[in-house]
C-alpha cells in the first residue's frame, strides 16, 4: 500500500501561483508513477499531469502545459506540482495518484492508478 497527502492548495488570484504537493508514505521502496488529477463541480476527474518513477519522464494535459510543471524528490517521497498563471477554469479540487510500477510510460487514465489522496482545495478567484 502507499498513502498519499496532498498539501498546498488554497484561494489565489487569476495569474498567480501555488504549488502542490503529494507526500507517499509506506510501500515507496518500490518504484511508483504519480499523477494529479482534478475534478471542478458536476464535471468528471480529469487528467492533468504525471511523472515516471524516475523523473525522467513527464506529461501534461492540453489546458496545462507551459503553465503547469511536474517534479518529484525521490528522497523525500514527494511529488510537486508547480502552477503558474492559474485561471478560474483550474478551480477544482485536485488528487494525487500512484501507482507502484517502473514502466517509463505515462498513465493519463484514473483507473491506471491504485492509490489515491483525499484531494486539496484549489480555488482561482479574484
Amino acid at each position: 500500500q502507499v498513502q498519499l497527502v496532498e498539501s498546498g492548495g488554497g484561494l489565489v488570484q487569476p495569474g498567480g501561483s501555488l504549488r502542490l504537493s503529494c507526500a507517499a508514505s509506506g510501500r515507496t521502496f518500490k518504484p511508483y508513477g504519480v499523477g494529479w488529477f482534478r475534478q471542478a463541480p458536476g464535471k468528471e476527474r480529469a487528467f492533468v499531469a504525471a511523472i515516471i518513477w524516475s523523473g525522467s519522464r513527464t506529461g501534461y494535459a492540453d489546458s496545462v502545459k507551459g503553465r503547469f510543471t511536474i517534479s518529484r524528490d525521490n528522497a523525500k517521497n514527494t511529488v510537486y506540482l508547480q502552477m503558474n498563471s492559474l485561471k478560474p477554469e483550474d478551480t477544482a479540487i485536485y488528487y494525487c495518484a500512484a501507482v507502484n510500477s517502473d514502466a517509463v510510460r505515462i498513465r493519463e487514465r484514473a483507473d491506471e492508478y491504485d492509490y489515491w489522496g483525499q484531494g486539496t482545495q484549489v480555488t482561482v478567484s479574484s
